[in-house]
């Protein structure tokens, strides 16, 4: 039996497989991964800044424009679309077998391709809000408002609801992934390294009879794994899912 089949097998078997993923669900729609970005070199500010501080609250608030700037370069996709596994996500979910995704993307794909349960660990880039009064934006005007986007309502700027570094996650969030992830009889988790915390941590609660890794490269979870598949996502599930019938 292939991996693929015992895939297939245990899915037909669920009926609360909770999804897991991290940046690899994204590249397969042509998002790049935003950790594997090298130092970029602001020409305002004259400094060389990595990735990790640019996407910062403490930045931010200090450079607005800089940030903006570089948020709408790297941050938003609005060109992709939805992957073979993303789609085949809200499939599982629509049959029945799958009762929540979680993930710490931002793209906001897994909604586009039909899945109704997904819990955004980092936020998403298609929300937005005003940091002094809480009014709510979409992406299209954080997108459109340069170089800095102002609240209609009372002038507050406008901030992507995205969790930048140095920032806490979403409690509720937190919560009701725990949740998914106690009560689920399978966790799939794919295209994370499972090395960015606290959401890496997530996986601790899974008490399930099925845990199933499907990623290019090892983690610490493999030796706890019933499966282990080193293929791309959205084919494994792909295929996985029209097994199943």
């Amino acid at each position: 039996m292939t991996d693929i089949e015992k895939l297939s097998r245990i899915l037909s078997n669920s009926v609360s497989a909770v999804f897991f993923g991290g940046a690899g669900m994204s590249t397969e729609s042509g998002i790049p991964d935003f950790r594997s970005a090298n130092g970029i070199y602001n020409q305002k500010l004259n400094q060389t800044f990595l990735p990790e501080e640019m996407a910062s609250h403490k930045f931010f608030v200090q450079h607005p424009e800089e940030f903006f700037a570089f948020y709408r370069e790297r941050f938003v996709y609005l060109d992709a679309k939805p992957n073979a596994g993303h789609i085949a996500l809200a499939e599982l979910e629509r049959r029945g077998i799958l009762s929540a995704v979680i993930t710490q993307n931002i793209d906001g794909l897994h909604q586009v391709a039909g899945s109704r349960v997904v819990y955004e660990l980092h936020g998403s880039i298609r929300r937005s809000y005003c940091v002094k009064c809480g009014a709510k934006y979409d992406i299209d005007y954080v997108m459109e408002n340069v170089p800095v986007p102002h609240c209609e309502k009372c002038g507050g700027i406008v901030k992507p609801d995205v969790v930048l570094y140095g920032e806490q996650l979403d409690n509720k969030t937190i919560s009701n992934s725990i949740r998914a992830i106690s009560d689920a009889d399978t966790l799939i988790v794919g295209g994370t390294s499972l090395i960015v915390y606290p959401a890496a941590g997530l996986i601790d609660y899974f008490r399930g009879r099925h845990l199933i890794l499907i990623n290019k490269t090892a983690t610490h979870a493999d030796v706890d794994a019933e499966l282990v598949i080193r293929e791309n996502i959205g084919e494994t599930l792909s295929k996985a899912v029209a097994l199943i019938d």
